[in-house]
């Protein structure tokens, strides 16, 4: 085993192409005008088929101020979507995210990946590289709505309104559903000091996981004893599987992590993030349902750390916290002289009251209040991987790298 220093930062289990539409209102209304699309009938929880039903999905998780992540019948109805806007082609999925984060930074990782083709290629950096279980190259992108807060839609029997900025992913991706293990991946771990998972929420074939699960606890097998398991969560297509991942997993997972849309959906209620009684009151509950060493929870006014570990993470949290705000203001791409530049700017004072508040509460919890910046065009896709790239960044050394 070498040294934890020269040890790798292998990040999995899927990469994706992304569509990071540009938003237009008025390429939305026009298309919801087109569609004969009603306010009444707005719903993000009916199957999306075709055009008309995604444009139905949008408008009510804009409306919602909601991020999410949903299911597409065909990749065509992206391909057809996206058509009507200025979109980016980037990569995504969280481990690809992450090692872009971390990129930045300065640090090199190694990528699973479930599929490959000229776009990743192309736009992964020399020192991110990557093991793949794909045979052929394919593309089935994951389309990414950004909105900002205050984003209307004019319906001829009312108006959409966004609450709040926040993201949606829509994917039918056929490589992530399948999660295909590369051959070489318990080798790869071998010479591991941090291992990343992620990415299970897409499949739908329950022993189709089962399998999956069984055969990366085999590779698994081959990490050294000191190194980091991190598992990110996700919005899972079928709710129940991740009941399933967390059957098989939990034991193998030091830092298990999560957002608030998925705090929320474990709890089974909303909760008010700024109101410090319920906030330790559903941190207590999903400690029962996940009783892991560190569990984290991020969100747009504090993240927060609880578990009989979670003290020796507070640099990571730190770090985790700088990164995402920086990636919120500027966009891709950024250095670590950015991150610390953000270091300067204001926190969000409620957010602060809560984790002074928690922690006073919780004697196993530490946090770290969110900033509070004011941007025109703010960056939310992606806030949560590279919240994960800023915590894995975090975790090099005692002192970090902020």
């Amino acid at each position: 085993m070498g040294d934890v220093a020269e040890r790798q930062f292998v990040l999995g289990l899927g990469g994706t192409v992304d569509f990071e539409l540009q938003w237009d209102s008025a390429v939305l209304q026009r298309l919801a005008t087109h569609h004969s699309v009603l306010r009444c009938e707005l719903t993000a929880d009916a199957p999306i088929s075709d055009e008309r039903s995604l444009v139905v999905a949008v408008l009510a998780l804009v409306d919602a101020g909601a991020g999410a992540e949903r299911f597409v019948l065909s990749s065509e109805v992206i391909r057809a979507f996206s058509a009507h806007f200025d979109y980016a082609v980037t990569l995504g999925g969280t481990g690809v995210r992450a090692g872009l984060v971390m990129d930045s930074l300065g640090i090199p990782s190694v990528q699973h990946l479930v599929s490959i083709d000229e776009n990743v290629r192309r736009l992964l950096p020399s020192r991110v590289s990557f093991i793949c279980s794909a045979i052929a190259d394919s593309l089935d992108p994951h389309l990414i709505v950004q909105y900002p807060a205050g984003a209307r839609i004019r319906l001829s029997d009312g108006e959409v309104v966004s609450s709040d900025a926040n993201r949606l992913i829509f994917a039918n991706d056929p490589p992530n559903r399948e999660m295909r293990l590369a051959p070489e991946l318990g080798k790869t771990l071998a010479n591991a000091s941090v291992f990343l998972v992620s990415g299970f929420n897409t499949m739908q074939d329950h022993a189709l996981l089962e399998q999956r699960l069984e055969e990366l606890r085999h590779a698994m097998a081959t990490l050294p004893d000191d190194a980091l398991v991190y598992y990110e969560d996700a919005g899972f297509y079928t709710r129940a599987f991740a009941e399933t991942v967390r059957a098989r997993l939990l034991s193998e997972i030091d830092v298990y992590s999560l957002n608030e849309d998925e705090l929320q959906e474990y709890v089974g209620r909303r909760v008010d993030l700024l109101n410090s009684a319920e906030v330790s009151r559903a941190l207590a509950e999903i400690r029962v349902i996940i009783p892991v060493p560190v569990l984290v929870v991020h969100t747009r006014y504090w993240a927060l750390a609880v578990g009989t570990d979670a003290a020796r993470h507070r640099t990571a949290l730190e770090s985790a916290v700088r990164v995402a705000a920086t990636r919120f203001r500027l966009g891709d791409g950024c250095t670590a002289a950015q991150v610390a530049e953000t270091a300067g700017m204001p926190r969000h004072v409620d957010g602060a009251h809560v984790v002074d508040a928690v922690e006073a509460a919780m004697a196993d919890a530490v946090g770290v209040p969110a900033f509070d910046l004011a941007v025109d065009n703010p960056t939310t896709i992606g806030l949560g991987d590279t919240f994960v790239g800023g915590f894995l960044a975090g975790h090099v050394s005692k002192e970090g790298i902020i």
